[in-house]
Order: structure tokens, then C-alpha cells, then sequence
């Protein structure tokens, strides 16, 4: 894993949150990878990968803190879902059934100072990334703070 995140560094390093972002999302099946902020009730992306290279959709730049699946991972510390229809967790959630699938950490710094949200998802349904990859994602997490853009 040590290679991986120092793979991952270099990119930051080098291209920036985008390439990072790039590099996340080269890893998993998902569409989007992404970074969030939590700003006044509402969170904000500051960078997001569309392995489809496709203009921002309006509703991804910016998301009220209570209609995204963001709030599970502020609240439990990290969030996942293979498939939203599916996910009781999820039931009468705005977003069930519309986001397919997702994954979510906290960015921190040191577990305990919140800098925002890094999430993979997609609008279609994918199995979930393996323990492994996971783990990789959690480590990830602290390391993106650093290469955010300043608030």
C-alpha cells in the first residue's frame, strides 16, 4: 500500500488535486471521483473526475448537505453503497435510485480536524471495491487535504 499512496503523492505533487483525482478514480469502476466541502449547509466541490470527461452536471457542484449521501460519511465517519435502489439504509432519500453507487471517507488530516468528503460514485449500480482498495482510500484521505485548494 506504501507504493500506492506514494504513487498517489507524487501525482498530487505534480498535477494536483486533478491529477489525484485521475489517479483515484483509474482505480475503482465508478464514473466520478470526487472531493467536497462543507460550507454554510451545503457542500461544494472543489475538484471531481468524470471518467467520461463530460461537462459538470449543475446538480454535482454544489449539494445540500441533507439530500446528499455525504452526510453518512460525516456522521459515521465513512459510507458505501453498492446500490442505492437496493440500500433500506437509503429509503426515502432524494437520491435513491438516481446515484447508483457510492463510496465515501472524511478528509482529515490527523481523523480528527474534517476537511470535507472524497467519494467515488456513479449513476449505475457497482459492486463494491474490495477491503484492500478500501483501506487504500481510507489512507488517501488524510493525504488529499494538503492539496486542497484553500477555502
Amino acid at each position: 500500500m506504501e507504493n500506492l499512496l506514494q504513487a498517489l503523492r507524487a501525482r498530487l505533487e505534480q498535477g494536483g488535486l486533478a491529477d489525484g483525482l485521475r489517479f483515484l478514480n483509474e482505480r475503482v469502476p465508478h464514473r466520478f471521483t470526487g472531493v467536497y466541502r462543507l460550507r454554510d449547509g451545503t457542500l461544494y466541490s472543489v475538484g471531481l473526475f468524470d471518467k467520461l470527461s463530460e461537462v459538470l452536471p449543475e446538480g454535482l457542484k454544489a449539494v445540500p448537505l441533507a439530500d446528499s449521501f455525504c452526510q453518512f460519511v460525516l456522521r459515521d465517519g465513512g459510507f458505501s453503497t453498492a446500490c442505492t435502489a437496493q440500500d433500506e439504509r437509503l429509503n426515502g432519500h432524494v437520491y435513491q435510485g438516481v446515484v447508483g453507487s457510492y463510496i465515501g471517507l472524511p478528509l482529515t488530516h490527523r481523523g480528527d480536524d474534517l476537511q470535507g468528503t472524497l467519494c467515488h460514485f456513479d449513476f449505475e449500480d457497482r459492486a463494491p471495491v474490495s477491503e484492500d482498495e478500501y483501506a487504500f482510500l481510507n489512507k488517501a484521505a488524510l493525504l488529499l487535504p494538503r492539496f486542497l485548494p484553500s477555502s
